[in-house]
């Protein structure tokens, strides 16, 4: 059995050293210790870990929330969070990015251990979306290519017929151009439809996504936004 593998951020070098001893103790690897956005992604790049934890008070151009929404965009990680900081505003963005865990320093070693062994269940549960058939949207969205279904984690969320057509029809572009005579032809099947239906399915689907994730182009129609 490969031994579990975790990426620890932080800039204080004492603390990141203790949480290192804390995991190698604990039986578990690590795979880096970084500082910034620039190392992790890298490190995520050469020696990919099973989970990061993750300083939020950085000492660099972004905080660590930020860094995993961009880690995120493209590979979900688990992330325990780690922080001295207990204000509403930033438990709300952390929350954003749905942590297994938010620990405040000084870290609690108990705590710490059990905290990882429910992100490595969550990461077991998210392993049956690793194939070509799901294409990861960003933020916990995964849609199923062959069958039409959209899931958010492990749980489905519910598509009319001609949502699910168009998302579709937006993952296969690719981030390109979905104009509106294009869905009007694949996901209407070439039925005439107002512009206002059409915006009014775009709606609709955005109540149920991150809305972000569906750019208008305006007068042109729609693409995936893969740039979030």
């Amino acid at each position: 059995m490969n031994k579990i593998k975790v990426l620890i951020v932080e800039d204080n070098t004492v603390i990141a050293m203790d949480i290192k001893n804390a995991i190698i103790k604990f039986g578990f690897g690590v795979t880096d210790m970084v500082t910034n956005e620039t190392d992790a992604l890298k490190s995520i790049k050469n020696d990919e870990p099973n989970i990061i934890i993750m300083d939020i008070s950085l000492n660099a151009k972004k905080d660590g929330i930020e860094i995993i929404k961009d880690i995120h965009q493209t590979k979900y990680i688990p992330v325990i969070y780690l922080t001295g900081n207990e204000e509403d505003e930033t438990i709300n963005r952390a929350l954003s990015t749905c942590p297994i865990g938010y620990l405040t320093k000084p870290f609690n070693r108990t705590e710490l251990k059990s905290t990882i062994k429910l992100a490595l269940c969550e990461k077991r549960q998210v392993k049956q979306y690793n194939s070509n058939q799901y294409k990861y949207l960003g933020f916990d969205y995964y849609f199923d290519m062959k069958n039409l279904i959209l899931y958010y984690k492990n749980e489905i969320l519910k598509l009319s017929e001609n949502e699910a057509k168009f998302l579709n029809l937006l993952i296969i572009a690719n981030g390109e151009l979905v104009t509106f005579e294009s869905i009007e032809n694949e996901v209407w099947e070439n039925k005439t439809v107002s512009t206002d239906a059409i915006r009014l399915l775009v709606s609709r689907l955005r109540t149920k996504l991150k809305w972000e994730l569906i750019e208008t182009i305006r007068a042109y129609g729609f693409k995936l936004n893969k740039n979030i």
